[in-house]
């Protein structure tokens, strides 16, 4: 990116869980001194919340609202992603999409300039790459970013049978009515009291889920579906991912559990350091494995190796943990900073 170059930004939904986490990482990342923009539906219209070094109002969101803005994120709803972000290209913005709305779309890429990086390096790591033409990018989903990034790594020393991953899923993912449904359920079942499922229509709270109800607004196969998706086009060509997506009644964190198979045998030593680098902190093993709660407000994403085999082998068992919501966010600036080097002279066009 240009060095001190003032851009304008918007973030579409900063009243949101991610949007607010996006504007607290912009803050601190060196888009700090550009000028920003808050948008967001009319309920919160007025509200006032902090980007880059200033404290804005947040503003009902237009067709308007993009003029002579550089970069756009869409960090709220899907449907209004969906809605505004060809107002946003058409008004010159590159676009970088939080929500995975946009994903499928023509000349829209998958992204996380970070696995990217590792699978350049890598004879099967072909992936679609960003060129001037590129303006919009959906940032990829979190879970796919931290097993995405782990298989490229692994890929990139070692020749990789298979892969395998539970994950464990977070209510701040779908934003803050599913943590508020999973707080009311908490509190209605401690009381003795029914519980609300208009989000969730199952019992969240103290239980681990593999489908909800019927009438759900949280679709679960759905995200399963879109992780798996988003980390084949983030490895195109690299180890093949099997998943299995669990909601868990914590309101933060990403947890998946990896069992990882080698075609030869490797130490848990040589594993450790095929993952060392830029965006993994590698866990010891005389520490405690990672957590959701030792992840929270953590850039980087927590990898544990089971110390419990002593001999080379070709099966491991790894432990992942990240912010979900930090992690969103961290990625998305980055894919920001590949739009923003793409323009002469720092213009997003």
């Amino acid at each position: 990116m240009t060095a001190n170059r003032i851009y304008r930004i918007a973030i579409v939904g900063a009243s949101s869980l991610a949007g607010k986490e996006l504007s607290d990482a912009l803050s601190e990342s060196s888009f700090a001194a550009s000028s920003f923009t808050l948008l967001d539906e009319d309920r919160v219209n007025g509200q006032i919340a902090a980007a880059g070094d200033e404290i804005s109002f947040i503003q009902k969101i237009d067709a308007s609202s993009f003029d002579g803005m550089d970069l756009v994120f869409f960090a709220g709803e899907a449907e209004v992603a969906r809605k505004f972000w060809q107002s946003a290209r058409t008004a010159g913005a590159a676009v970088i999409d939080l929500t995975s709305a946009l994903a499928g779309g023509d000349g829209v890429l998958i992204r996380s300039p970070w696995v990217a990086a590792v699978s350049a390096k890598t004879a099967g790591g072909a992936i679609a790459e960003l060129n001037l033409e590129t303006s919009v990018v959906v940032s990829a989903h979190p879970a796919a970013v931290m097993l995405g990034l782990v298989a490229a790594k692994l890929a990139a020393r070692f020749l990789v049978k298979s892969i395998a991953a539970t994950v464990l899923e977070p209510a701040s993912q779908y934003g803050r009515v599913a943590m508020d449904e999973l707080h009311q359920q908490t509190v209605s079942l401690l009381s003795f009291q029914s519980l609300p499922r208009e989000q969730y229509d199952a019992q969240a709270a103290f239980n681990l889920l593999r489908a909800l109800g019927e009438d759900a607004k949280i679709k679960l196969a759905e995200t399963e579906t879109r992780i798996e998706a988003q980390y084949a086009a983030l490895l195109n060509g690299g180890p093949a991912l099997s998943l299995q997506l669990i909601h868990a009644p914590v309101f933060h964190g990403y947890v998946a559990s990896v069992f990882l198979e080698l075609e030869e045998a490797k130490t848990v030593e040589e594993v450790e350091m095929a993952l060392v680098g830029d965006h993994i902190d590698i866990v010891a093993a005389e520490s405690e494995p990672p957590s959701n709660l030792s992840a929270a407000g953590q850039d980087e994403i927590m990898v544990w190796v089971d110390p419990a085999k002593k001999a080379a082998a070709t099966r491991f068992k790894l432990l992942l943990a990240a912010d979900n919501l930090k992690l969103a966010a961290m990625n998305a600036i980055a894919c920001a900073r590949e739009l923003a080097q793409l323009r002469p002279l720092g213009k997003v066009q």
